[in-house]
């Protein structure tokens, strides 16, 4: 199978189409056959070399990709409710910049027939971090959530969510993103310098919940704002949160959160925008996007 993978860690130029065997379907697994397969900061990091704790260290060349969509083609003893044939959306900690992903049948869901490839391919990790997150904070009815970095993929759903739960949203994000952050129901405010001030005036009643996806500024305005800082979760500053008391995503990614979220995306209850689809051969390009850290929604690698 063709692969977008890295024989090396290092910078996005690491990354090359590369011809690997396809995994083959085993006990309670299903193979896919990948369509898209979305992108985000934690495959930069792995691309740099990191693996996550729960991880065993893995030989090169490795192939990042968490999340993916495509049609499933292998279906292994013991699996049932997923057939050879079906639309699926799903995640994997790896491998899915490919043609061939395998993952536990349950770690699948439906993708809704009005689901485009593209959008479902990129939509577990922002659906289910952010929600993940928001279950973390407590966030209430009525109270006030400060989302940092609202306009990417995790702060797009963010948002939302906090939304339909009857929470008001602050939004940090550059100025050309203020009307897409209004659209979703925040209400935006500018990076930078004063920004703990410009929030105050926003939310005199105080804000009661965090969610940095900036790290640096963001979270010390976080702190400065948020009373319990245990109400503070970063996605960025993971080796920093212990000591300063704060917390970070945890939990656990569900076919069924993923397939509830597939079909309000589906049914246009959910705003999921696809910033810009790369094609496999052009994964590098595709990272150092996300690494530029700006713009709106998802970045996703179409796999033809």
């Amino acid at each position: 199978m063709r692969a977008a993978a890295f024989a090396e860690a290092g910078g996005p130029e690491v990354l090359k189409v590369m011809e690997l065997p396809a995994p083959q379907a085993g006990q309670g697994q299903v193979r896919v056959r990948v369509r898209a397969a979305g992108v985000q900061p934690f495959d930069t990091a792995v691309r740099a070399g990191w693996l996550p704790p729960y991880l065993p260290e893995m030989p090169f060349p490795r192939i990042p990709g968490n999340e993916f969509a495509g049609v499933v083609d292998q279906v292994g003893a013991g699996v049932t409710g997923v057939s050879a044939g079906d639309e699926v959306l799903g995640f994997s900690a790896l491998h899915s910049y490919a043609e061939y992903v395998v993952v536990p049948a349950t770690d699948v869901a439906p993708k809704p027939p009005g689901l485009p490839w593209e959008a479902a391919g990129g939509l577990t990790a922002g659906v289910q971090t952010a929600e993940l997150a928001i279950d973390g904070l407590g966030l209430a009815d009525g109270e006030t959530l400060l989302v940092h970095a609202a306009a990417g993929a995790v702060g797009t759903a963010a948002v939302q969510i906090a939304r339909r739960r009857g929470a008001t949203v602050i939004g940090t994000a550059r100025e050309a993103n203020h009307d897409y952050l209004r659209d979703l129901g925040a209400v935006p405010v500018e990076y930078g310098e004063g920004l703990a001030d410009r929030v105050r005036e926003l939310a005199p009643g105080g804000v009661d919940a965090a969610l940095d996806g900036a790290g640096g500024h963001a979270l010390e305005v976080s702190i400065e704002l948020v009373k319990d800082r245990r109400r503070i979760i970063t996605m960025v500053e993971h080796a920093k949160a212990p000591g300063l008391g704060v917390q970070v995503v945890q939990g656990v990614r569900t076919s069924e959160r993923l397939g509830r979220y597939a079909a309000l995306v589906a049914a246009g209850a959910f705003a999921w925008p696809v910033r810009r689809a790369y094609a496999l051969e052009d994964a590098a390009q595709a990272h150092r996007e996300v690494e530029a850290r700006h713009g709106q929604g998802k970045i996703v690698l179409r796999v033809p």
